[in-house]
């Protein structure tokens, strides 16, 4: 059974609060006042109120002035207040407003708007309650999904971060297994990585490349370049680290660390599972970098843009260290020089477009591989 509500009479005439008692006894739990000293001292100590009924003149504290102090009760605060009022001046009903009151009914009483206007406003009254604890409680599942939603987000980055690091060790793990076969220096794999990252980055501003070579594919470029070698751990020592010519059969067996690279790049990135995604550069750069753009490269001799963006990229990178680094079979070429060697070879071993974008950056190219320079590079 639904509870009555409550309702406060406050009035100093027993005839007005006998007629209020009657028309209201039956629907409403009727609390009565006899002055607003009274009526204070009752709600100050916790009375029952949903609803005030206030006369406005009254000796001593007439209702203005109660309605005043009722306000200023935190816990009466947002009760309806309806003046109980002979007067008749729309001023004083601006001044009963202005102090909290939600309406006037005037005297003599009709019984029916008296009924309606306390059934009315104590609906108002209980619906905007409902409505102020709804908004409260979309609030704090507002503020409880977003902290969730914040914990979430600290929980991924801390995992990113995580997985990061974790890719980084083993690009690492691999990169120093591959240096310790191969006669090149861990300098040569710092020299190509940052080429190809700024390689990368000058091309993103191409319209052609601007999708593809985000923040991410960049970062996964860069961390993966160094494994472009990782299959000659596979070519017995006999060849790779022979100080002259190979011969044609010895040459066909060094041309078989791409694929080496390859199968144990997939194999590790199988291992791995879905976080193995970040090794498909690496996979891509070790089986293809020897690819050229004219078909005639190997192991495939894919040609144009189906050799994958990676690949392209570390071609130029992978000839330029090659120019300007001294080996058994040549001397170390100058910068100027190795720039116009790989230029010649524009449309043909290399990607045009990725040529271009080392042309538009042959200082920076330079500066890293001074920054990295060993005893077998030649800058000038």
């Amino acid at each position: 059974m639904e509870s009555k509500h409550h309702v406060l009479a406050v009035d100093d005439r027993p005839s007005n609060l006998l007629m209020l008692d009657k028309l209201l006894r039956d629907q409403y739990i009727l609390h009565i006042a006899t002055g607003g000293s009274q009526a204070l001292d009752y709600l100050s100590t916790g009375g029952s109120a949903d609803l005030i009924l206030l006369d406005v003149i009254m000796p001593n504290l007439d209702g203005f002035e109660v309605c005043r102090q009722i306000k200023q009760l935190p816990r009466y605060a947002e009760i309806p207040v309806i003046f109980l009022t002979s007067l008749d001046s729309h001023t004083d009903e601006e001044y009963g407003l202005s102090l909290g009151a939600v309406d006037f009914i005037h005297k003599p009483f009709s019984s029916a708007v008296v009924l309606a206007r306390v059934r009315n406003h104590l609906q108002l009254s209980v619906a905007t309650r409902a409505l102020r604890a709804h908004s409260q409680d979309l609030e704090r599942l507002v503020a409880e999904r977003a902290q969730e939603i914040t914990r979430q987000s600290q929980e991924l980055t801390r995992r990113d971060h995580q997985l990061i690091a974790a890719q980084g060790a083993i690009i690492s793990a691999l990169c120093t297994l591959a240096e310790m076969r191969d006669n090149e220096t861990g300098n040569h794999i710092r020299r190509t990585q940052s080429y190809v990252r700024a390689l990368a980055q000058r091309l993103r501003s191409y319209p052609a490349y601007r999708a593809e070579l985000d923040d991410d594919a960049i970062r996964l470029l860069y961390i993966s370049a160094p494994l472009h070698d990782i299959g000659k751990v596979g070519i017995p020592d006999a060849i790779l680290r022979k100080p002259g010519s190979l011969t044609p059969s010895e040459w066909q067996v060094m041309q078989r660390h791409t694929e080496y690279g390859r199968d144990a790049i997939e194999r590790a990135a199988l291992e791995l599972g879905e976080e193995g995604i970040f090794l498909r550069y690496a996979r891509e750069i070790a089986h293809g970098h020897h690819e050229r753009w004219d078909g005639t490269g190997y192991p495939q001799g894919l040609a144009g843009n189906g050799i994958p963006l990676s690949a392209r990229l570390m071609a130029v990178a992978d000839v330029y260290d090659a120019l300007i680094s001294k080996r058994v079979y040549k001397p170390a070429f100058p910068h100027a020089q190795a720039m116009e060697m790989i230029y010649a070879e524009r449309g043909r071993h290399f990607d045009p477009q990725v040529v271009d974008a080392l042309l538009e950056i042959t200082p920076e190219f330079a500066d890293i591989a001074q920054r990295f320079r060993d005893d077998e590079v030649a800058i000038g």
